[in-house]
Formats: C-alpha cells, structure tokens, sequence
C-alpha cells in the first residue's frame, strides 16, 4: 500500500521569543495561516476540484525549557513550571486569546528568565474548528464526492479532546509536561459549545461571571445592564444579548446581532469593559447537570471568578424568607462530577471571593458588624439532583444534613463550586432563602411572587459589586494557590 499524500502548509520552524508581545503576534499569525489554509481548500473542495490524498494544518504550540531547580516566589498561584524539563501547550484562537496569553507568557519570562519557543506542533486542526464565521459542514459535499468529508479532513478526536491535565491523568508524551490545563482541540470544542448553549460568541463572555438559576435576576441584570452603559460615570462599554445582539453606548438601538426566535438553553448576557473585565451572566437553568454543563466550557475561557447567585430551601427554623446565604463549605449530594473529582476532595472556602460578597452584603443592605447576622449566615450548602426530594422518607436526608451541618440546599451551588475547583478558577456562592419545606413555608406562586418582586434586585446587586471587588483586585491575587495540585501547569 503506498502511503496517502498529505498537503499541508509550508513547515515552519520553532522560534525563540523573550519578549511576551511577539511571542502572541507569532501564535496568531501560525494560527491564522493554517486556519487560512484549510479554509482556501474546503473552498477549492466545494468548487469541485477535489484534492488529492488528506489535507491538513496545525495548531501553533509554545514550549519553555527549564534546567535548573531554583525556588521561586512562593507566593506565586501560577507563572512557573515545578521542575526542570520541557512543558508545552498548543494554543487555539490566540487572537480570543491574545491577553491571557500575553500575560501567562510574561509571567513565564520573568521568574524563569529564559525565552519561550514558537511554532507548529504536529497536533491537527480538525476541520469542525476551523469553519469562518458560521459556516456549515455540508452533506451535499461529501455526497458530491462520493466519500466522506473526513477522508479528506481531519475531524475532532476524543482522545486528545479530555480533562486529563486538570483531573490530573495526564501522561507526559515524550517526557514533555503540559503547560496549561487544556489542549487547543479542548478549548475549540468548548468555544463553539458555549456559542450554541449561550447564543454568544464567546468572544462576548467577560471575567466575571454570574450564574442564576432564574430568570428574574436575568431581567434585573438587562435593566441594570441598559442603564449603565447609558450612565456618562460608567465605565461598562457595551451590552451583549442572546443572538449577539449588542448595545453600545450612545447609540439608540442595537448595533448588530438579530435576537434569537426562541432563547438557547441557557442564555448569556454580557456588560462589558475594556479588557473582558466586564460581568457576564448566564441563566443556566435548574440542575447539577446544567451546572456542570455551563462550567465546563466556561472554564476554558479562564475566567478570574465565577459565583453562583439563586435560590435556596432555607434548613434553619431560624432563618426567614429572603436571608442570605454564604457558602463556606458543601456538600455534594449532585454526583455529577464523581467521576472526575473524588467526593472526599474538600471544596475551600476562598477568602478573597468570601471577603468580597460579604463587603457586598453590607454596602448593598447598609447594615455592619452584628446587624448583619440578620440577614446573612455563613454555613454548609448541600446540594442534591432531585428537586422533588420533599416527597420521599426525608428522615436519612435530614440527618445527614444535620451532621454535615448545612443551612441550606439546592441544585448547583456544590456543582459549580467543585468546577471551579477542579478548573482551578475562583468560586463563590451566595444564595437566598425563598422556601423552608422543613418547616412548611413552601414555594407557592402567590409567596414567590411577593419574595422575587422584594428580594431579586438587591440579591443581584450585591453580586454585581462583589465581582467590582474582585475586579480591583490584581488578578494573581485572586488566583488562590488553595487550588493548585502538586504538578501544576505554569499557566492559571
């Protein structure tokens, strides 16, 4: 058998960068001629001059080599390798990507003072990923040609599309380590699944970000949305909605985008500011699934924060309707995520994400020090996969509650906590009490429209101040060293 011919785009060597700035330009101008590359011959397939043999082109890589043990700041949650040896990671969408990456390769330059190397890695781009715009994958294609698309084109591959460097299974290929938590074909993959979950390109999605499980505080956070980038003292820049609809300052109606007939599954909407440090927030639904869902494409994007806002059954006799409260530990009764991070791993609490929505409780409602113990309290929030979980024996269910020391429960807030830990991306969770079925105030439609007319604007706007804390903040100091393993990639 004599081998397939395979046409690829001219080869390019590894070069080496010591300055963080050209070291991107060169990732984007890689990424941009294969992307060019596959396109041109998709097109040339279309137009019916079928190629000969396989067509193919590569994901840019960056590599560093360490040779020496030397200790580092100790302080430091990310910006360096473990030990000497070679690390590399292929990169995606490095124009999406361009700041990240320039920070990550900045941080890598200086506490290890050697350059980072760039060029091609031997990783194909399937053709799924590499699509202008919206472009669909026609069948009348491969019908035309008698045979399938991806004799011609390489198409996504589940062995190198995996979690394996964040669950920690990675195995080093050719002795060379991992140099950031996903592989470019990992984050392709959760790029256009964010698109069809959230109807937004993820270009939109900010890097703080909200998740509810209710529409109401969607509604309460377009009405905010519209009104700060209307308000001259604003520094928000632009409102994007489900369709990338987007609003612009200034300007009386939409500026591009067409809203979408019927809303996706879970819905995003953005305020944004200069460099992504704006607030995305996105109505995910009711469920750990969902939770699992959304946060493991988000996680890609490498958010700085992301805090669950919602609705909580309320354990305590002691608590009333519209109480706070605040996560300092979970339990997770979800199981969605067993398989990936063991129940006995612990979930932490990070300071920095408790300090600021606890700051943010007592500007938004005025009260401080005791007075706040009214209306907030810090506990065990367990969550459970069966919404109905009133209607069997609750004798086993509230013992165990009872021993795990939880004041509330719900759907999601364990669910994304535990992502945000496995993702190594800052969590927080700050939830309302709008039912106490132990003690028979149930949710009923004429209490829940009293309590969501009451309770959701304030519960959102505390949200939205604590993510404006955390946005003062530097960013490698969010970035808790809490969720670091102990052989982590270099980059956050």
């Amino acid at each position: 058998m004599y081998p397939v011919a395979i046409d690829t785009p001219e080869a390019v060597a590894f070069e080496t960068f010591d300055d963080a700035g050209a070291a991107v330009a060169r990732l984007i101008d890689l990424y941009d001629r294969s992307i060019a590359f596959l396109n041109q011959r998709l097109g040339a397939l279309v137009a019916s001059a079928a190629p000969e043999g396989r067509v193919r082109a590569f994901y840019p890589e960056i590599r560093i080599t360490i040779d020496t043990h030397a200790r580092l700041d100790s302080r430091l949650a990310f910006g360096y390798v473990q030990a000497p040896g070679t690390y590399s990671t292929t990169v995606t969408r490095p124009d999406l990507f361009s700041r990240y990456l320039g920070v990550q390769i900045e941080q890598l330059l200086k506490n290890h003072g050697v350059g980072v190397e760039i060029g091609l890695s031997d990783l194909p781009i399937p053709l799924h990923f590499a699509l202008l715009s919206d472009t669909p994958l026609s069948f009348e294609v491969a019908e035309r040609l008698g045979r399938p698309l991806r004799d011609i084109f390489d198409v996504p591959d589940l062995h190198v599309t995996d979690d394996a460097i964040v669950n920690g299974t990675f195995a080093n290929r050719g002795g060379v380590g991992p140099l950031a938590p996903f592989t470019a074909p990992r984050v392709d993959y959760s790029l256009h699944r964010l698109a069809h979950y959230t109807a937004t390109r993820p270009e939109h999605f900010q890097n703080y970000v909200l998740f509810t499980n209710y529409q109401f505080y969607i509604d309460e956070f377009i009405a905010f949305a519209r009104a700060a980038i209307e308000d001259p003292a604003s520094d928000y820049e632009s409102f994007v909605e489900p369709g990338n609809v987007v609003w612009r300052r200034g300007v009386a109606g939409p500026v591009e985008g067409t809203a979408p007939v019927r809303l996706p599954q879970m819905p995003a909407y953005h305020l944004t500011r200069r460099g992504h440090s704006g607030i995305t927030m996105v109505n995910i639904g009711i469920g750990p699934s969902n939770a699992k869902t959304i946060t493991d494409h988000v996680a890609v994007l490498r958010p700085h924060a992301w805090v669950m806002l919602g609705h909580c059954a309320g354990l305590r006799n002691t608590q009333k309707l519209g109480d706070y409260v605040l996560a300092h530990g979970y339990v997770r009764d979800d199981h969605v995520l067993d398989a990936d991070l063991p129940l006995w791993a612990p979930i932490p609490a990070l300071a920095e994400i408790q300090v600021a929505l606890e700051q943010a409780v007592a500007e938004v409602t005025g009260l401080t020090g005791w007075e706040l113990k009214t209306v907030m309290r810090t506990g065990t929030v367990a969550t459970i996969d069966n919404r109905n979980w009133e209607l069997r024996d609750q004798q086993e269910l509230i013992e165990r509650f009872s021993q795990s020391r939880a004041i509330a429960l719900d759907m999601e807030s364990a669910t994304i906590a535990a992502n945000g830990f496995r993702f190594r991306v800052p969590y927080g969770t700050l939830l309302c009490v709008s039912d106490k079925p132990l003690h028979g105030e149930l949710k009923l439609p004429g209490m829940a429209s009293e309590f969501y007319s009451r309770q959701v604007g304030q519960h959102l706007r505390i949200g939205i101040r604590a993510m404006e804390k955390l946005r003062a903040q530097p960013a490698e100091k969010i970035h808790s060293r809490k969720l670091r393993s102990f052989e982590e990639v270099a980059f956050q």
